[in-house]
Formats: C-alpha cells, sequence, structure tokens
C-alpha cells in the first residue's frame, strides 16, 4: 500500500490513495521527510491511517465537481420549481466562491466564512443575503458533500459542522374578511372564473399550485368535497409540469355553500364558453383554464400576476396571493376548529408544523381563551354570598 524511498538527503513517503473519480488515474498520497529513515517509517504508518479513513481518497476533486455531480444524479427526484432554485443557489452562490477549493481541504471555518461573506455582501447589488437564502444554500452545499462521504471522497462532512445564521420567526399577518371580501368582489366586476379562483383559495386553504391542478373530475357536487391530488409547477422554460402535492399524499376537503354555489356558477360559464367555442369541457378539464375546452391548467405564476395587478387596484399592496391560505388557517383556528383538523385542509404533513406556522396567532388565541375561562368562574359582584 505505501513504501519509502531516498531522495538525494531526504526520504519520500508515498502511499496509494485510489483512482481518482475524475481522471480516472491512480492517486498517492505523499510526504517528504528530511530526517532519520525511523522518522519516514513513522510518517509512513501515519500517512496509511489517514488514507484508510479517508483522508486522501480525493485530493483533486473540487466542490465543484462534488455539487455539480450531486446534482445531476439528485434532479430527477426534485421538482421543476426546485431545480430552478438549486442551479440559482449553486450557479450564484457556491461555484463562485468555493467552487475550485478542493474537497479534501474545505474546512467548517472556512464554510462559516463563506457564510458570514454571503450575509455581508451575497446578495443583489452587493447587498446582504438573508439568513432565510443562507440556510438554502447550506442544504444544498450539506447534502453535496455528504454525498462526498457516501462516495468515500471525503471522511467527513464539514458543513455539518458549520454555522448558519438565525432566521426569524414570521410573523403570519393575514388579511381580515373585509379585505379578502374586497378582493373578490373586485375581481367579479372583471373575471368571475378568477374570482372564483380567489373564493376556493381563501375557503380552503389550498396552495396555487394545487389550484390550478384541479380537474373537474376532483370536485363531488353533491357531497360538497373537492380532493387534492396534485400541483402544477413551472419548469426552467416556463413549461407546466403536473407533480405530487408537497406531502406526496391526496386530501379531501369539504366546501361550505358559498364556495359550492361559486363553483357550480363557474361550471356552467365555462360548460358554456366550451360549446360556444365547438369543444367540450370533460372531467379531466382543468377547473381553471386558459382554454375554452380546460385542456391546459392555469400557470401558477399568470395567476400572482393577475392577484399582484388586483391588490393594486384596490389598495391592498401588502397583501399575497398566498396570505388567503394564512387567511384559511387563522380564521379557522379562531373559530375554534381543531390543530389537527386544520393542519388535514392545510395539507400539511403533521399538526406541529401547522403549531410551528401559526405559534404566534395561538399564542394571541391562548391568551383569549384564558380571558374567557377568567370570567366564567370568577365570582359575580351580585352573588350573595360574595
Amino acid at each position: 500500500m505505501g513504501h519509502i524511498r531516498q531522495r538525494g538527503t531526504a526520504w519520500e513517503v508515498r502511499v496509494y490513495s485510489g483512482v481518482d473519480p475524475v481522471t480516472g488515474k491512480k492517486k498517492y498520497a505523499t510526504r517528504t521527510v528530511r530526517d532519520s529513515r525511523k522518522a519516514a517509517e513513522r510518517v509512513l504508518a501515519q500517512l496509511i491511517v489517514e488514507v484508510t479513513g479517508g483522508a486522501h481518497t480525493a485530493p483533486d476533486v473540487s466542490v465543484a465537481d462534488l455539487v455539480n455531480r450531486w446534482f445531476e444524479l439528485a434532479k430527477p427526484e426534485l421538482s421543476p420549481s426546485t431545480v430552478r432554485g438549486y442551479e440559482r443557489n449553486i450557479n450564484n452562490y457556491i461555484l463562485p466562491i468555493l467552487g475550485k477549493t478542493k474537497v479534501s481541504k474545505l474546512r467548517a471555518a472556512q464554510i462559516d466564512h463563506f457564510y458570514a461573506t454571503l450575509r455581508e455582501r451575497g446578495g443583489v447589488g452587493g447587498r446582504p443575503l438573508s439568513p432565510s437564502s443562507i440556510h438554502q444554500v447550506h442544504a444544498i452545499l450539506r447534502r453535496a458533500l455528504q454525498q462526498g462521504v457516501k462516495w468515500e471522497w471525503i471522511a467527513t462532512n464539514p458543513a455539518a459542522l458549520a454555522t448558519t445564521p438565525r432566521v426569524r420567526q414570521f410573523r403570519v399577518e393575514p388579511p381580515d374578511p373585509n379585505a379578502v371580501m374586497k378582493l373578490i368582489n373586485a375581481a367579479s366586476r372583471d373575471d368571475l372564473g378568477f374570482a372564483c379562483f380567489l373564493t376556493v383559495a381563501a375557503t380552503t386553504g389550498a396552495r396555487r399550485g394545487e389550484l390550478c391542478a384541479l380537474r373537474w373530475s376532483s370536485i363531488d357536487i353533491e357531497a360538497a368535497t373537492l380532493f387534492i391530488t396534485g400541483s402544477i409547477v413551472e419548469g426552467p422554460r416556463s413549461e407546466l409540469f403536473e407533480k405530487d402535492t408537497k406531502t406526496h399524499g391526496s386530501r379531501k376537503i369539504a366546501l361550505d355553500e358559498f364556495t359550492l354555489a361559486a363553483i357550480c356558477a363557474h361550471f356552467l360559464r365555462c360548460k358554456l364558453q366550451a360549446k360556444e367555442c365547438y369543444s367540450i369541457l370533460t372531467r379531466d378539464s382543468f377547473v381553471f383554464s386558459p382554454d375554452p375546452d380546460g385542456r391546459r391548467p392555469t400557470a401558477p405564476n399568470n395567476v400572482t400576476k393577475e392577484f399582484m395587478r388586483l391588490r393594486n387596484r384596490v389598495g391592498l399592496d401588502s397583501v399575497r396571493l398566498h396570505d388567503l391560505r394564512h387567511f384559511a388557517a387563522t380564521r379557522m383556528l379562531s373559530a375554534g376548529v381543531s390543530v389537527r383538523t386544520v393542519s388535514g385542509r392545510l395539507g400539511h404533513a403533521n399538526a406541529s408544523m401547522t403549531l410551528g406556522v401559526y405559534a404566534h396567532f395561538l399564542e394571541v388565541s391562548d391568551r383569549e381563551a384564558a380571558q374567557v375561562l377568567g370570567l366564567m368562574i370568577t365570582p359575580s359582584s351580585t352573588d350573595p354570598n360574595n
């Protein structure tokens, strides 16, 4: 595995460390010892331990080599939107700063410095990059380096020891019912189909992509329910893909009378429009579509753009489309609906996730609950025994 040979007045210690994963050539870890042969033998023993432990398995592989190879391996398991996000973070942050660094020489201290640089001037125009964005970069780097450990390119994962900046807890501030109705009423004057979309979003809490993926077969009018079975996402060139929900499962959501009536009216409009265009609306047609026959889903980004134009027009500039989801969640919780039920309607992986997202809101509700319970047992001033 290793040997020692004399080179003039020094000793060269050489240990075979495998095949280079990039070039396919044999690799050797070497040391030069300017001392006695006995000292060289001690260095040889130490070098063998290092090589066996993986410290010299891939000395010539760069961070760019590893990240790019890992990304190609991971791509088939990622959604198109996730692929776009990973590509952006890899090309804008990881490769420009760490790309040329040898994986075998990368240390946690260097990664910490990398994160500090991003936080100081890593954003657009040299502005600070947000802690949440740095966490996304960290997730990619950690996964790629962990793959390097599996491939035995490195012995340990330095990103696992790195320190990421603390992310401030997001405080949910949903719009009130008046603001939501203002948006729906304004949409009704221009586009009844979009008004229906907003109504369903506000009463079910479904995600934008999930609503875009709704087909007429997903709605049971008699049972007043709809089924969320997938989501529409956009690819790198704005092509649309239908994928599983975030939790890779389907869920059934009960509909109230107002929402059910809006969906029924929308169905009749779509059916009439298809007939006027000599098309047929089928059960596989998308509920929200730019086509008379509903053969294509509405693009999620187009929904967001339309919403932004609407909210700006009615003076609700701070409201986001996703806030309708928060509106649905917080109103259900304030009405006393159990967290487990709310979690199920929203499609969260578990109730603890719901608690985490709406922790601040639940603290306020808990204070209100304390006041209600306190009033129930407070002795009345008219109590004769008081």
